[in-house]
């Protein structure tokens, strides 16, 4: 349903084409915003467009955030075509697959994609999108962190454990920099949720333990949460983890 908060708001997702960033898309598009997706896969993309149309207004550009160049390009393509960028979802995101993602197994390789990923493009985005923002005194940054981020684990492994918290400490750096600019960013760090990105684990979760997870609907939530609270409001930091969490009842394969 639209929002007197969100209507007509220009809203930027990277990784929009699944997952968490598709899900959060949704949402904002239902609520009124205009949604521009990207991503790195075309076919993902494009069924996400689709998807999003149906539910609002909605466009999508193929990125890979860890090109900044192409980032930059990205953001001043959005900005010439709707005038501004009132919202920025970080939501791209990746972690070395194949069961080689700890110290004895990953591979220097594996480390710079995740930072140049997780991490160098989450930065860019925002680099990118401040100037629009702070020109109008006004915009929200949502960054997806991760469980991760807080609490590291071997599951996840270092390079992700330290892109994670690394953007919270992004996070937290806008909020110091430019709440005087009237600009507003938030950490939502997820606990497990039932995304393609479990596909990379070293043992994939079963069907059943899934379904008990969170899933992505649940987080696209929280994202329109963030962006509807007024422009007094920062909510520097959220976490949502599923109710059954295996971090605390066990049973997470290491």
């Amino acid at each position: 349903m639209p929002s007197a908060e969100l209507r007509d708001k220009v809203a930027w997702i990277t990784g929009g084409g699944s997952g968490i960033g598709l899900a959060g898309a949704l949402e904002l598009a239902r609520a009124g915003a205009h949604v521009v997706i990207s991503g790195r896969n075309q076919k993902t993309l494009r069924e996400a467009e689709t998807a999003l149309k149906a539910a609002g207004k909605a466009e999508a550009i193929l990125l890979d955030v860890a090109d900044k160049k192409a980032v930059g390009a990205a953001a001043e393509a959005i900005v010439k075509r709707h005038g501004r960028i009132d919202i920025l979802v970080n939501s791209a995101g990746t972690n070395i697959g194949g069961g080689k993602r700890n110290l004895k197994t990953m591979s220097l390789e594996g480390w710079d994609d995740v930072v140049a990923i997780n991490l160098s493009g989450l930065f860019y985005c925002c680099f990118a999108a401040l100037p629009s923002m702070r020109a109008r005194k006004d915009g929200l940054i949502i960054n997806v962190s991760s469980w991760a981020g807080r609490y590291a684990s071997q599951l996840t492994g270092p390079a992700y454990n330290a892109t994670k918290r690394a953007v919270i400490a992004i996070t937290e750096s806008i909020n110091m920099e430019e709440c005087t600019n009237g600009i507003r960013a938030s950490s939502i760090l997820p606990g497990e949720v039932a995304t393609p990105i479990l596909e990379k684990r070293p043992i994939p979760p079963s069907a059943a333990e899934r379904a008990r997870m969170a899933q992505p609907e649940d987080l696209g939530r929280a994202i329109l949460f963030v962006a509807q609270m007024p422009a007094r409001t920062c909510v520097n930091e959220l976490i949502v983890a599923p109710t059954w969490n295996r971090f605390y009842v066990g049973g997470i394969e290491k």
